[in-house]
């Protein structure tokens, strides 16, 4: 009977490993190339691991130290590998958890400026009707002012100068002397001009100075209501403006806690990736899902604080 040599023997062992566990090699190597994985995959990285490891161990106490020394080598290979991989796996779900803050944030940044300038333009719609109204209301009421101050006229009053005259008109066409009532009546009527004249200025320059505190009046009113629209319009400005702060600062608080978290996981994930070289296999299946566990239960406190 032919004793194998070392060679056919490194050989063998390498054909059955290739042989054996095929499946599994090509189904972690095409899985590395996504980010995450399920837990069959990495349930299935870590049966390998822990096979090539207990045939590690048998090799070592069968004193079969090249074959040994195979599984050792291949063992650091995958468990680089799987580290590399957990690495970049965490590396994209923490860009994808900080751009889903970022999203989250800029799609409520938009509803509450949607929000809030519907706000605004119904209360500048609202103001704008008072105004009108108020105009509106203040035409109608100075029509009437003014008719009524026309119905409280009172007749003019002449002078005693000017009712001597009329007597002494009428008295001379009585007494048919024409001729001097005529020249009576002319100087009556010119004077009777003159003081009605007056009289139409003062009920004009009375009239104009009632209108005018009127006005002042109405006008004062309007003032007031835009002086109360523009304080309104403020405690608007200012609410939103509040509400804004803290916004952004809810925002700023996820922003930091989330990068407070990642950088815990990162922290923890490399002392994961260092015990890894002196361990067995399952610390790192185990460590691993931890890992992702905390990924996991941020970004469920990330998606409740929006």
């Amino acid at each position: 009977m032919n004793v194998p040599s070392k060679s056919d023997k490194v050989n063998e062992i390498k054909v059955n490993n290739k042989c054996d566990k095929s499946n599994k090699v090509s189904q972690i190597k095409e899985n590395s190339k996504y980010d995450d994985r399920g837990e069959d995959e990495e349930s299935a990285v870590a049966d390998f691991l822990s096979i090539l490891e207990e045939h590690r161990k048998n090799c070592e106490q069968q004193g079969k130290y090249v074959e040994a020394e195979i599984a050792k080598s291949r063992l650091e290979e995958l468990r680089s590998h799987e580290g590399n991989r957990m690495r970049e796996a965490m590396r994209n779900r923490q860009i994808t958890e900080r751009l889903g803050v970022e999203e989250a944030h800029m799609l409520e940044f938009r509803q509450f400026n949607s929000s809030w300038d519907k706000k605004m333009c119904e209360y500048e719609s609202h103001a704008e009707s008072l105004v009108t109204d108020m105009k509106k209301r203040h035409t109608t009421t100075l029509k009437l002012f003014q008719e009524e101050l026309l119905a409280k006229q009172k007749r003019p009053k002449f002078s005693t100068k000017l009712l001597n005259f009329r007597k002494i008109q009428e008295h001379l066409a009585k007494a048919k002397d024409y001729s001097e009532a005529q020249k009576v009546k002319s100087k009556a009527d010119k004077l009777e001009e003159r003081e009605l004249e007056n009289w139409r200025r003062r009920q004009q320059h009375e009239v104009f100075q009632q209108e005018t505190k009127f006005k002042n009046t109405k006008q004062q009113e309007l003032v007031a209501l835009l002086k109360r629209i523009q304080t309104g319009r403020e405690e608007h400005n200012k609410q939103r403006q509040l509400e804004l702060g803290r916004l952004q600062q809810r925002y700023q608080n996820v922003k930091n806690e989330l990068e407070a978290s990642q950088n815990l996981e990162k922290r923890e994930s490399e002392k994961i990736m260092q015990t890894v070289g002196s361990l067995a296999l399952i610390p790192v299946t185990r460590k691993g899902k931890a890992v992702n566990g905390v990924g996991r239960r941020k970004s469920s406190m990330v998606s409740r604080s929006f």
